[in-house]
């Protein structure tokens, strides 16, 4: 029996988070699988309950479980003081999630502005320019006076390696092949150093053809010749922007899939938000976070030889997109599917 936590979350997550549980509930079954779901207080409900968006009930139950989903957060709509970390930062944190991996493919039935688009995103997670993540205390933004604003930058060794093996590996199972990316022509200290530690994993990796962007190339091949590439690995801040323009070019933000990793758990996310404007309404799309479910049941198989796990995540991404073949989907695909409806017919494809 595999036990899996469920963070359900704010804004769509109530809708897109028990879509994705019942597909990998339907898969599972199809696969003779037994799946145990381990719901946990967490965001907005969670304040109301425990006072704490991520309550220490949570974060003791997330010890002992190697895989779990997290909906969506809408941590700017919290009171203060839980508005200062959001719920991810504490989570990523605690069981340092270094890898965030995100795919972006097109999809038949799908009218996407990249027809060919299929890439993998492998964004390290921990340091960058992101200022909830480069500082051991305090944040990494601060203001000397009124008028000046300054943000640190962190790039190390010792990250910018273990990303780039998780990139090179990643690329094995793909097309073999690896983009760095980086702006080492002007951040020449902190991104040429994550370039070339990339670079010096390669040697490991003779088998994986490797070359190097600079980012604002990146983002215009990416548009104009996407099929040029395979995977792309790349600093958090630019990793998180390339992921978003790959997720529209295939389609919709609300395919874009993604999970956050160590090397012993794995927590599937979709790289959208809570969508507060749109919630309770039926319109969100579960494809981002069904997809997720199935990468975070692929990857926890593979790691921990459970060949089942992996035929479920199979059967979750293949009823996926014959559903979307066959021009099912929700408003933001051009569709008129509910939340609830699209959900039932990938559940019946299975």
């Amino acid at each position: 029996m595999t036990r899996i936590g469920v963070l359900t979350g704010d804004g769509i997550g109530p809708e897109i988070v028990p879509a994705a549980i019942a597909v990998a509930q339907a898969a599972a079954h199809a696969e003779g699988i037994g799946v145990e779901w381990v719901e946990l207080p967490f965001g907005r409900t969670a304040i109301d309950s425990h006072d704490n968006p991520v309550p220490d009930e949570t974060l003791c139950a997330l010890d002992d479980l190697d895989v779990w989903v997290m909906g969506p957060h809408d941590s700017a709509s919290y009171p203060m003081p839980h508005a200062e970390r959001t719920p991810g930062a504490v989570i990523r944190t605690r069981y340092e999630l270094f890898a965030n991996l995100r795919p972006a493919r097109a999809f038949g039935g799908v009218r996407a502005t990249a027809r060919d688009i299929d890439v993998l995103i492998v964004r390290e997670n921990t340091e960058g320019l992101y200022a909830d993540r480069n500082m051991f205390a305090g944040s990494g933004e601060f203001m000397p006076t009124p008028d000046v604003a300054l943000s640190v930058g962190v790039i190390t060794r010792q990250a910018s390696e273990r990303i780039a093996r998780v990139a090179f590996e990643a690329a094995r199972e793909r097309s073999s092949h690896v983009t760095v990316v980086h702006k080492a022509n002007v951040l020449r200290l902190t991104t040429g150093l994550f370039r070339d530690v990339c670079l010096q994993v390669a040697a490991d990796f003779p088998d994986v053809v490797v070359d190097e962007q600079h980012v604002d190339a990146m983002a215009a091949h990416l548009v104009r010749r996407p099929s040029d590439f395979d995977v792309i690995v790349a600093e958090n801040l630019f990793g998180d922007i390339l992921s978003d323009l790959a997720g529209e070019l295939a389609g919709s933000l609300g395919l874009a899939a993604s999970v956050n990793c160590s090397d012993t758990k794995v927590m599937a996310q979709a790289t959208h938000g809570a969508a507060p404007d749109i919630a309770g309404r039926g319109l969100a799309n579960p494809v981002a976070m069904i997809l997720s479910t199935a990468m975070a049941m692929r990857r926890h198989g593979v790691a921990s030889s459970d060949g089942g796990l992996v035929a479920v995540a199979g059967r979750m991404e293949a009823a996926v997109a014959d559903t979307l073949a066959q021009s099912m989907a929700t408003a933001d695909l051009g569709g008129t599917a509910t939340t609830r409806e699209f959900t039932e017919a990938v559940v019946e494809r299975i």
